[in-house]
């Protein structure tokens, strides 16, 4: 306030001199000019130097007041740093307390800290990768129940074994569940495709219908009851090379229905003790089933297959393959087993050679 009053005095002072100079400064100079003009322009002198004053003062306020801005708007930037870095601290603080208590012996203990997982990675998309991982991990966890048994007449199982199979088995139901809800929906075109690495995981019921997913990995699982990955788009590779879906005393059964497979598709060594469906799917890059064992029906009607198919040494049981498509070369070394339905050239003709596809 003193610096303003020093400035307003100093320009009144300057703008009373400049008057007065000017004035006095016409008069003696030029004899024809009368009082009233000289004092005219005197005053008129007097007031740009005003008006410089003015302008040089609404400049000086609106730097102030950027800098004002400036400095606010590092204080905002701050405060929202300091609250992303604290929201990030109580976010990684619950991902190790949840990830912690995934150990706990008390089945009702890690379905929460299943469930605090997930939330998670519902309120933190950087953190939804992280979580589907640790949740695959955990169902890559070893497992046994004695449902998965392969001899029909093992009773090796006590009745407190049998409980506390089941009891884990309900736990691993839900994480199945969190994974797949953890999953973009297969139209979302926006969303990220997340990885899911489940590679020689013990599954029942396993769903991921309607789902987007990245690649996926499951080479030498363990597949019972039913497994339905239908209307599901895989934008990377999917592997279930030496994965078994069901045994002799579970009839498991796999469906992929409508799903969309962008990239390759991998069922060298797929075992499937019941009904298996492709109805309606489109394989867009190459596609394995050899050495593949389908003990039941095999249904690819109307199934896409946009590049190479390799079917050799497939076992198929009974197949139907009616407005099937083949894109590309179809490697046939052997399909074992009647074929019923109608039965695509490309699989009826000559056996084609090929060279490994690995």
């Amino acid at each position: 306030m003193g610096e303003r009053k020093l400035g307003l005095t100093v320009t009144i002072t300057i703008a009373v001199l400049v008057l007065f100079g000017v004035s006095a400064g016409l008069l003696a100079l030029d004899p024809r000019v009368t009082g009233a003009d000289a004092l005219r322009t005197g005053g008129l002198a007097a007031g740009s130097v005003v008006a410089l004053y003015a302008l040089w003062l609404n400049d000086r306020r609106r730097r102030i007041d950027e800098q004002r801005q400036e400095v606010e708007q590092l204080r905002q930037d701050l405060e929202t740093r300091r609250t992303d870095l604290d929201r990030d601290r109580i976010a990684d603080e619950r991902f190790a307390r949840a990830v912690e208590l995934l150990g706990y012996e008390a089945d009702q203990v890690r379905v929460g800290a299943l469930h605090a997982l997930a939330g998670l990675g519902r309120s933190h998309p950087d953190h939804t990768q992280t979580v589907l991982d640790v949740l695959c991990s955990y169902l890559r966890r070893p497992f046994l129940h004695p449902r998965y048994a392969a001899d029909p007449t093992d009773e090796s199982w006590s009745r407190r074994e049998t409980h506390e199979a089941e009891r884990k088995l309900q736990v691993r139901l839900t994480a199945q569940r969190l994974v797949a809800d953890l999953l973009p929906a297969a139209d979302d075109e926006r969303a990220p495709a997340y990885d899911l690495d489940l590679t020689g995981a013990t599954l029942e019921y396993f769903e991921l219908t309607d789902r987007k997913v990245g690649a996926l990995t499951l080479r030498y699982g363990r597949l019972f009851s039913s497994t339905n990955v239908s209307r599901s788009r895989f934008t990377g590779p999917v592997w279930l090379t030496g994965t078994t879906a069901g045994n002799g005393r579970m009839r498991g059964r796999f469906r992929c229905d409508d799903a969309v497979f962008e990239d390759r598709g991998w069922f060298s060594g797929f075992e499937v003790v019941g009904r298996t469906s492709f109805e309606g799917t489109r394989f867009q890059g190459p596609v394995k089933f050899a050495g593949g064992r389908f003990g039941a029906e095999f249904f690819a009607v109307r199934t896409s297959f946009g590049a190479w198919t390799d079917f050799r040494s497939a076992e198929l049981t009974t197949a139907d393959f009616t407005g099937a498509t083949f894109g590309g070369e179809v490697l046939r070394a052997d399909l074992r087993g009647p074929v019923n339905g109608e039965l695509p050239p490309e699989l009826a003709g000559t056996p084609a050679p090929g060279a490994d596809r690995g």
